[in-house]
């Protein structure tokens, strides 16, 4: 029997799953150790290592996914997993991240980062108008993440210059030894990834689900499994820089980096379907602004915010899923998510960076 006969059996493929989580958990453990070890070396603030480092390493899966369906020839899932991974990220990996531990929110986050992100998202609603993502867009995509990049290595000089000493054993690790851990993790993490999404996207196509659904779902939530752990492991830890620039920085990573190289390399222009116009680009750039003046407002994720952010993606994967099936339940679903949740959420968060920018006056 050869390894495609035992990939059909349902036993082999929970055993692929359990451990393909496990390896993600030991891969998440070692590349937080290894990131706070290195941070110390290189004199440089967490965050920026969460931002850069961490963030571009644990969304590595996802470029080698969205670049495999490019070649294959199914854009719907390159597309669909990166705006579903970086929906999961916001909602999910920082809403768990927040029951386990309360998140401090940098300055730089709310004044630098999180308006970059946002301005990503909207860059590629604008570029995808068209339905289609071609070589220039992939360019474009691409300049501004070097232009990202450059704005992070600028700001590790200035903290290299006053980033205080450690005093703990971790200052005198060298700095090689831990890239070489992080390596280590990261590719501990992309075969977890790997193993993880093989295993559900079999049993997803055996459920007949879309191309679509199973980019903005299954793939998405996989493919994002190296960023939660990674941000959970963090919380665990009690390294909150990490837990939440991971976050940020995969979400740029997936925008100008994954799609970027994506729609540069692709056979083919990828296209953009409806559906994601109307529903899942607008929706993602709704969870990219909702990070801000939930950042703003004491520059904290609270247990209370992060239930927030998981029960609101509780509702889009219901619609998602209610929507793609014909359920009576998707058109329930829409209209009491904009005349009820909608509005409070907006009324909510008004009153919240109001209260907070009277505060810091």
């Amino acid at each position: 029997m050869t390894i495609f006969d035992l990939a059909a059996l349902p036993t082999f493929s929970l055993l692929q799953l359990i451990i393909g989580l496990l390896l993600l958990v030991l891969g998440a453990e070692l590349l937080v150790r290894a990131a706070i070890r290195l941070a110390a070396a290189l004199k440089v603030r967490p965050l920026i290592m969460g931002l850069s480092m961490v963030a571009f390493g644990s969304s590595a899966p996802q470029l080698a996914v969205s670049l495999q369906a490019a070649i294959t020839g199914v854009p719907d899932i390159a597309v669909g997993s990166v705006l579903g991974s970086n929906i999961f990220n916001i909602l999910v990996t920082l809403g768990l991240s927040a029951l386990i531990i309360p998140l401090r929110v940098s300055r730089q986050l709310v004044r630098l980062d999180i308006p970059l992100m946002i301005g990503a998202s909207l860059l590629v609603c604008v570029l995808a108008w068209n339905e289609v993502l071609g070589p220039l867009e992939g360019l474009l995509l691409l300049i501004a993440l070097l232009v990202y990049l450059g704005l992070l290595w600028n700001q590790s000089l200035h903290h290299g210059r006053t980033y205080p000493h450690a005093d703990d054993k971790t200052a005198h690790v060298p700095w090689l030894k831990c890239t070489s851990l992080m390596l280590g993790a990261l590719a501990l993490l992309t075969v977890a990834g790997h193993l993880v999404l093989e295993a559900a996207v079999e049993v997803a196509v055996d459920l007949g689900l879309s191309e679509r659904i199973i980019g903005l779902t299954v793939v998405a939530v996989c493919t994002s499994l190296p960023e939660l752990a990674t941000s959970l492991i963090a919380a665990i830890r009690g390294e909150r820089e990490i837990a939440v620039g991971n976050v940020i920085g995969s979400n740029l990573f997936n925008l100008l980096g994954v799609l970027g190289v994506t729609a540069l390399l692709a056979p083919a222009p990828l296209s953009v379907s409806p559906n994601a116009l109307d529903f899942d680009l607008p929706v993602m750039l709704g969870v990219a602004l909702l990070t801000l003046p939930v950042f703003y407002s004491g520059y904290r994720v609270t247990r209370a915010e992060g239930v927030l952010f998981l029960c609101l993606y509780l509702a889009y994967g219901l619609h998602v899923v209610s929507f793609t099936t014909g359920m009576a339940l998707a058109n329930r679903l829409e209209h009491l998510m904009q005349f009820y949740l909608l509005p409070v959420l907006a009324l909510y968060l008004l009153l919240s960076t109001v209260r907070a920018w009277r505060h810091q006056q």
